[in-house]
């Protein structure tokens, strides 16, 4: 296996290469930022010409003739006044900028052949080192992420230190490609987007049952872990937004309204909302662990560029709970959490998974002492109950140190979902207290914690993952009855009725068309159980059943059926089909 440090360090010199390809294709063009990312890397470029795949053979075959030159990567540094100089010879408006926030830093930069660029490094001995690369897409960026820059176009691309590792890894995107949510959405008729609505999902009627699907399921278990549910306002006034920190932190994410002479904010997390709610009444120590749950719709300001289907989007529902506990609960509350987020996630299909505790950010609130405490309170939580974890610095909420949850789906790729998070600093800005033992006054310790994250987000995780295959107890539509003609369409109805009846998802297909284009659309459709219904089947009380996977199961009778199905749906577990 590559060793990630080594692996970045080649993909930022491939970025190089590209960066340097693009200037000698079109020496008009002005570079942003080039840095490694999680599957490749990309490059932003400031350029008259619009870039599109079609341009990328021509980019691709610079880019090898870079590479046979095998020029050395040359590391120099510069003082400020020598970089400006250099930068503003060759017109480099964006890296003038970047070098105003390096002046009392060593300026370095990186020459192959007669390519320049500015970077602290480090890359590889030589341009001859590259092996296999691949440019992928491009996209629009807004300059430094700010919506009222330029608009920079960034080619996406991806490099490995062999071919082979690459040709794995295109498979892998071809795989996903043909598993796009977004594609499973239109053909399952789950979901739609439109302009009028940018970042927001429109969900179909399937679409309902399966998000109403997961969500009963969420709030069973809930239910009998001991958290109680609440409903928050979707809008609220500025002056909450100041007093929980987010104003100063999340400002730029918040849509905001006017109402006369106040400001109202709608709420992009839901946990002042549960603040409100617990200050209503004077507690006791006798009532900890307090969990209150809510699955809050936020909303959330994106750009444009970001938003993808499902999983980026402006309005989602987060499946919020806030546990209030004493000092002394909080290493078994934090067990407690990790094991039911791991039992969902184990129930609903992943298997693997990775954890990691983030750490202060260099904006935060709070003391640090408190940081300190909440950091080691984490840790010996999941040391103590022998779980594995890497730690991620810096990466924390701003009010306290979390544990992530990365699920790995079947195409090994990892996707952040739950979260723990423990806070001091938002009990003591909003003065939350409960009454100890002694009959003195004390604040309890907050803790934020989500299993899904984003309801929508982990929607689309689950729809790849299966390939739209669902588990049965998941599927929008369990079962669908096909008549093959229309002769037995009253037959088909009486089994639809008794599928129905049985508290399964059934609809039945009385289309005047062929048994076998009515079979081909069930399974474009993703249908767990198709049941075929004709002269023999109408004569012995039975269905004819095929599966989605597995094919054709015989004749049941319908008394069969449904016991097998409601079975199976208890269950949980994967269909038959699948």
């Amino acid at each position: 296996m590559v060793d990630k440090e080594y692996l970045d360090r080649y993909r930022h010199s491939v970025a190089h290469v590209m960066a340097q390809a693009v200037k000698c294709l079109f020496p008009d063009v002005k570079l942003g930022i080039g840095p490694p990312i999680e599957d490749g890397f990309y490059y932003d470029f400031d350029l008259k010409e619009t870039l599109s795949p079609e341009i990328f053979n021509r980019i691709e075959e610079e880019m090898r003739r870079i590479i046979d030159e095998d020029y050395s990567f040359e590391r120099e540094e510069l003082t400020y006044q020598e970089a400006k100089a250099l930068f503003k010879e060759r017109a480099e408006d964006y890296k003038l900028e970047l070098l105003e926030r390096l002046k009392d830093e060593t300026i370095s930069v990186y020459r192959d052949g007669d390519f320049l660029d500015l970077c602290r490094g480090p890359h590889l001995e030589s341009t001859g080192k590259i092996k296999a690369f691949k440019l992928l897409s491009v996209a629009g960026a807004y300059w430094k992420g700010d919506e009222q820059r330029p608009m920079l176009q960034r080619i996406y691309a991806t490099a490995f230190p062999d071919k082979k590792a690459l040709r794995r890894y295109l498979a892998a995107v071809e795989d996903a490609k043909k598993r796009d949510h977004r594609k499973l959405g239109r053909e399952m008729d789950l979901f739609s987007f439109h302009d009028e609505a940018p970042g927001a999902p429109f969900f179909h009627p399937l679409g309902v049952v399966l998000y109403r699907t997961l969500l009963d399921y969420w709030r069973e278990v809930h239910r009998k872990a001991g958290y109680r549910e609440i409903m928050t306002p979707l809008i609220l006034r500025e002056e909450l937004w100041h007093q929980s920190g987010h104003w100063e932190h999340y400002r730029d994410h918040m849509y905001l309204s006017v109402v006369g002479e106040q400001t109202f904010a709608v709420k992009p997390m839901n946990c002042p909302g549960t603040l409100l709610f617990y200050k209503e009444r004077q507690h006791s120590y006798r009532e900890f662990p307090l969990k209150i749950a809510e699955l809050g719709r936020v909303h959330r300001r994106e750009l444009t560029g970001v938003l993808h289907g499902l999983f980026r989007v402006q309005s989602f529902i987060i499946d919020d709970a806030h546990i209030f506990c004493l000092p002394e609960q909080i290493k078994d509350e934090i067990a407690k959490v990790t094991e039911l987020i791991l039992a969902i996630y184990r129930t609903v299909g992943f298997d693997e998974f990775q954890i990691e505790i983030s750490t202060r950010p260099e904006s935060s609130i709070g003391s640090d002492e408190d940081w300190e405490l909440a950091t080691r309170s984490l840790r010996e939580a999941l040391d103590e109950n022998g779980i594995d974890y890497t730690i991620s610095e810096g990466e924390g909420a701003f009010y306290g140190p979390k544990i992530d949850f990365h699920i790995k789906d079947c195409l090994k790729r990892t996707h952040q979902c739950g979260t723990i998070q423990l806070d001091f600093s938002m009990p003591e800005r909003f003065n939350l207290e409960y009454v100890g033992k002694d009959g003195r006054k004390h604040r309890p310790v907050m803790i934020h914690r989500a299993a899904f994250g984003s309801v929508e987000r982990f929607l689309a995780i689950l729809l790849e993952h299966y390939d739209g295959e669902l588990p049965l107890w998941l599927a929008p539509v369990q079962a669908i009855v096909l008549p093959i003609s229309e002769k037995f369409v009253q037959y088909a109805q009486t089994i639809s009725d008794r599928l129905e009846e049985a508290g399964i998802r059934v609809i039945l297909d009385t289309r005047n068309e062929k048994i076998g284009y009515k079979i081909r659309s069930a399974r474009l459709r993703k249908i767990p159980y198709m049941l075929v219904v004709g002269h023999s089947e109408m004569e012995s009380g039975t269905v004819a059943v095929r599966m989605l996977r597995g094919g054709q199961a015989g004749e049941w009778k319908i008394e069969k059926c449904i016991e097998i199905l409601k079975e199976e749906i208890k269950d949980r577990g994967r269909s038959k089909s699948g």
